[in-house]
């Protein structure tokens, strides 16, 4: 095998380099889009729970399909692990790859990559790869898993290991995946989609090769990750350099109910480069709470700037997606803590507190970014798990991802009902979930029992949804913020805290209060789980908030006539549906004289 390292690059001019920057996106996009219109699980096919693109021979990312984040800047990770790990340490033509070991730079086990090796006239030029997150890889719960004492319990763990070699498939791997999970059907056909897109993926890159040749095409890709570079460094150059604390707590470890975890951030600025430090963050957990550091630690704080710094509607310019955006960064987490587990530490359950990190970085930065940043967000994620055992002995295994709601902006209310900072899936359609699993949805709708975060710009408002389950099941549900609500900003309110229980129609009055998080628990059938995610901080003082809008929030059911009064000084005419705009202003000035 040969491998090329460094090509006899050139300097490209403007136009082709741009064609090339349009083929690099829409090779990823198209890959994007065979995973998930070939897959079959609903995690995959609808909540598109994947990520996708193409990658040099130093690992580079080069290109990435626009997919949940958290898969966005993870593939390198797992292509490092990889060749830690690979069985021959040989990459053949034809070789098909599949990789997911947290300790090998995988974001967590459920989330499989498949990588396959580009060949141009005979040598190693590149890869292609995705990842997606699956429905069940025979974990010690089916699904999702939290309480659980080591990595070895989230079931099959691959390094490195090719499910082809050279062309030919390994049968004996496939067997042992189809044997080893409770959804083998989906796993396998969803593995094999992860390969078609993957191969596609190779096919277009060595199609651009042939009709740019290899100088050009490699010179396009390291002047589009200079630019990359370039843009965040100058962006990191305007924030002034100083060190930037903030800290919150999660809720606990989905064991140990009476201990809340720290989670503590510090931003470094230095000139054109940024450090985040998670120093002072809690120790490691006993369960699969942990966040493997390569794969999901060092992601989130990638993802977490290119929001801040170079978010697609608020910049001039559009800044490739690319390796380049992460190098002014580094990401620091002492060894044995929260963020960076010892090994064979389990790492599952690592969403919310990525969520919640890239949360704190932002609030870390909002005194010197105070036009950029916005309030508190859910910063959480209600990953659900509902299983159960068909008649024929098979199990059913459904994977559901819950919004969540934005914090107030500088010049608008945070949006409601939607996934955010690190996450990016879609809803599952309920009529999806009728025809393929015994349950329904009760209840699905904006929350409507407590109020978003007051404030000029109010946070967003988070969503209701009450599954029921029509057989005997059993639920594993990862979530936050119970305890510790969306921080409101610059005189904006807190938001509300998150919120999960069970209930039966057939059992009145029995209405079960559960924590965020909890594992593999036996349900019966008509038990109703209802989940209720957290509201977005208010941004700015709720006291400059237009008084018609507060008036709209009324009529809409977000706040109530008391709230209109007491937090935002507005008197209105509910008969009437208007504003007393004497009154308003009356009442605004006595209790702005009171602040």
């Amino acid at each position: 095998m040969n491998v090329m390292t460094n090509p006899d690059v050139i300097t490209v001019d403007p136009i082709t380099l741009q064609v090339i920057r349009g083929s690099f996106e829409t090779i990823a996009e198209e890959m994007g889009h065979v995973l998930y219109r070939m897959s079959f699980s609903s995690i995959i096919r609808e909540s598109q729970d994947l990520g996708a693109g193409l990658f040099d021979v130093n690992f580079n990312t080069l290109c990435e399909s626009e997919s949940t984040p958290m898969h966005i800047g993870s593939i390198p990770g797992y292509l490092r692990g990889i060749a830690e790990t690979l069985e021959d340490d040989t990459w053949y033509e034809g070789d098909v790859v599949v990789h997911n070991h947290p300790y090998f730079g995988s974001s967590h086990t459920p989330d499989l990559a498949i990588v396959v090796p580009v060949f141009y006239q005979g040598r190693l030029v590149g890869f292609a790869g995705n990842t997606a997150h699956h429905v069940d890889i025979g974990a010690a719960t089916p699904g999702l898993i939290i309480d659980v004492p080591d990595v070895y319990a989230e079931g099959m763990l691959f390094a490195g290991t090719k499910l082809y070699r050279k062309g030919e498939p390994n049968n004996a791997m496939w067997n042992y995946i189809r044997r080893n999970s409770r959804a083998a059907q989906q796993l396998v056909a969803d593995i094999e989609a992860q390969i078609a897109s993957a191969r596609l993926g190779a096919k277009r890159f060595v199609e651009l090769l042939d009709k740019y040749g290899e100088a050009t095409v490699f010179g396009a890709a390291n002047q589009l990750m200079d630019y990359a570079e370039r843009m965040t460094r100058q962006r990191i150059s305007e924030i002034p350099d100083g060190d930037y604390t903030a800290e919150g707590w999660l809720d606990d470890d989905g064991r140990n109910r009476d201990r809340q975890l720290k989670v503590k951030v510090t931003v470094r600025v230095r000139g054109d480069e940024v450090e985040v430090d998670l120093t002072g963050s809690a120790d490691q957990t006993p369960t699969a709470y942990n966040v493997p550091f390569e794969g999901s630690t060092k992601v989130a704080a990638y993802a977490g700037f290119r929001k801040l710094l170079l978010d697609a509607a608020t910049s001039d310019v559009r800044v490739p997606s690319n390796e380049g955006s992460f190098r002014p960064i580094r990401v620091t987490a002492p060894l044995g803590s929260i963020f960076n587990p010892r090994a064979p530490a389990s790492a599952e359950a690592r969403f919310t507190q990525c969520n919640r990190m890239i949360d704190l970085i932002i609030r870390a930065l909002a005194p010197v970014m105070p036009e950029k940043v916005i309030a508190g967000s859910s910063a959480s994620i209600s990953f659900a798990a509902y299983s159960g055992v068909r008649p024929s002995g098979e199990y059913w295994v459904f994977l559901e991802v819950n919004e969540g709601a934005y914090g107030g902006r500088p010049r608008s209310d945070g949006p409601d009902s939607i996934d955010n900072l690190m996450a990016n899936t879609r809803n599952n359609p309920l009529e999806d979930l009728a025809m393929h699993i015994p349950m329904i949805c009760d209840r699905y709708e904006l929350r409507d029992d407590q109020p978003p975060g007051a404030g000029e710009f109010r946070g967003g408002i988070g969503v209701v949804k009450a599954q029921r389950v029509l057989t005997t099941a059993f639920i594993t549900h990862e979530s936050e913020r119970h305890t510790d609500a969306p921080w409101g900003i610059f005189g904006g309110r807190d938001g509300t805290v998150g919120r999960c229980t069970i209930t039966n129609p057939n059992r009145p009055g029995d209405l079960r209060e559960m924590p965020s998080k909890f594992s593999g628990l036996a349900v019966e059938a008509n038990d109703v789980m209802t989940y209720y995610s957290p509201n977005g901080g208010g941004y700015g003082d709720p006291l400059n908030r237009p008084p018609v809008k507060v008036l709209e929030d009324v009529l809409d059911g977000f706040c109530t006539v008391a709230d209109a009064r007491e937090v935002y000084g507005v008197i209105l005419d509910i008969d009437a549906e208007t504003v007393d705009m004497a009154a308003t202003e009356k009442r605004r000035a006595a209790m702005q004289k009171v602040s």
